[in-house]
């Protein structure tokens, strides 16, 4: 009976340490994947810094132009040469580690109409259309950086379940196998030595 018990817990403690083998193996995995999107992320987070000045200061400029054209051919003519038709967007997708997120957009501008207004009008046109595409691609990556930050996020959070509750929890459960198998192998010797006794005794 002893025997069996020992038996069933050796096989308990092989199972425990394939289960621990793969929770180790699943924090080194985990381990891996928050550097790499902490990488990425910084990446983004410069890239977004580059696309926000680009956006603000080709904002600044159609602003600019926007005012001398409304000073000089008045807002009728700003809004006779505005496009009829809602500006396209292209968005390319990319990713990490299994993670999709845009990684640049394009715009396909509308056609805008024929107009007579001055030469500010067409640099305002122009300087509009720039800003919304510097705006799309800093809305993009921005959209990358929630994405990317969310992941990283829900990584460290099981990271850390895995690391501060399940290999403590299983490394517990096995030490405390081990000594049980080790206390039935103590009280397994001893009978076999009392059995033997009587035996030595009766020669």
């Amino acid at each position: 009976m002893s025997s069996q018990r020992t038996a069933r817990g050796r096989a308990d403690a092989i199972r425990l340490e394939r289960r621990l083998n793969t929770a180790r193996h699943g924090a080194e995995m985990l381990d891996r994947k928050q550097h790499i999107l902490a990488d990425e992320l910084e990446r983004l987070h410069l890239h977004a810094d580059t696309t926000g000045r680009e956006w603000t200061e080709s904002a600044e400029e159609a602003a600019l132009w926007l005012g001398r054209t409304a000073a000089l051919d008045g807002p009728l003519r700003i809004e006779q040469a505005s496009p009829a038709q809602l500006t396209g967007v292209d968005i390319e997708l990319g990713g990490s580690m299994g993670l999709t997120y845009p990684v640049d957009a394009r715009c396909r501008p509308a056609p805008s109409p024929l107009h007579g207004g001055s030469a500010a009008l067409s640099y305002a046109l122009t300087a509009h259309t720039e800003a919304l595409s510097y705006a799309v691609r800093h809305a993009a990556v921005q959209r990358a950086v929630q994405i990317v930050t969310a992941e990283l996020a829900g990584t460290r959070a099981r990271a850390r379940s895995i690391e501060n509750r399940w290999i403590p929890r299983l490394e517990a459960e096995l030490a405390d196998i081990r000594r049980r198998i080790e206390d039935q192998e103590r009280e397994e010797t001893l009978r076999v030595r009392w059995a033997s006794e009587p035996a030595e005794e009766a020669r």
